[in-house]
């Protein structure tokens, strides 16, 4: 039996040829169930997954978390115009079919609730149910302005104590109460140390570039049309940061008015993203998952 937490090394290949990367959790005893498919936000990871993933495995779901192209141990995209969800989705579709997975769960966190939404419009019948991490189908313009301004930046590290301190002034506004080890492990989640003993943001820093591109109007689409299809006719579970500056509580309450069926919990004290490994997040994913069967 493997131990909790170990997980299998899966590749795969993108349409366009990119060499992809997965962490890919055996499911525990019990009846055979729809996997779940585990989506990051824009610069983050699988590593990202690394708490919540063991436990929904061992409740007996098989569990991919992915690395989106650009990010973690998958390849770099040689045109940084195709970072952008539609395409994400289709890398995902590519790992369904190289897997011999019909439908799965989507667990989605920022970026990757936008390519669970786009994933229903491209294959209905591929989502079963979908957990939203911090996201919707429109966002707070000043949460999207903080995240655009520190994508894609250069950034000079020396040690791992300078990655804790980056990751703790991009990221404290949603985690007041983490220690100084809680940054010190962030930190290990978003960065790598390559074989020179350099450390560097674990991310292609073109994943901005179609943000840049498309301009301020583009960055906030309206996606209400594949919101109502995604929550109108499956499960779906919205987790909210109490305290989020993407997600605002008005924008959840739309959210809640259009899909009257849609669950919802609130993580109190938290920002952009939960990590869901908080005491009321991971109750909420568990009673959810419970009522899929």
């Amino acid at each position: 039996m493997s131990p909790v937490g170990a997980y299998v090394e899966r590749r795969w290949t993108s349409p366009d040829g990119l060499s992809l990367f997965a962490r890919d959790y055996a499911p525990g005893p019990g009846p055979a169930r729809p996997p779940i498919i585990a989506i990051h936000g824009l610069t983050r990871n699988s590593a990202d997954f690394g708490a919540i993933a063991p436990l929904m495995a061992q409740s007996g779901r098989r569990v991919l978390a992915v690395d989106v192209r650009g990010r973690g141990l998958s390849d770099r995209a040689l045109d940084p115009m195709t970072y952008r969800p539609d395409v994400y989705a289709a890398d995902v579709l590519a790992l369904m079919d190289q897997a011999a997975v019909d439908r799965a769960v989507f667990v989605g966190t920022s970026m990757g609730g936008l390519i669970t939404m786009a994933l229903t419009a491209l294959r209905p019948k591929a989502v079963v149910a979908a957990v939203l991490n911090d996201i919707g189908p429109e966002v707070a313009p000043e949460g999207l302005a903080r995240i655009a301004a520190y994508s894609g930046q250069p950034v000079e590290i020396g040690s791992w104590a300078d990655a804790a301190a980056y990751a703790k002034q991009i990221n404290a506004v949603a985690f007041p109460h983490y220690s100084d080890a809680d940054w010190d492990a962030f930190a290990r989640r978003i960065f790598r140390q390559q074989p020179d003993g350099e450390i560097g943001l674990d991310y292609d820093p073109d994943i901005s570039v179609p943000i840049r591109a498309a301009g301020a109007k583009a960055l906030v689409p309206n996606l209400w049309p594949m919101f109502r299809r995604l929550a109108r006719n499956r499960p779906t579970l919205l987790v909210r940061g109490g305290t989020s500056d993407l997600l605002s509580a008005a924008i959840a309450g739309k959210m809640r008015k259009a899909a009257p069926t849609l669950a919802y919990v609130e993580v109190p004290g938290v920002g952009h993203a939960p990590m869901l490994d908080e005491p009321e997040a991971k109750a909420a994913i568990f009673e959810f998952l419970a009522e899929l069967g």
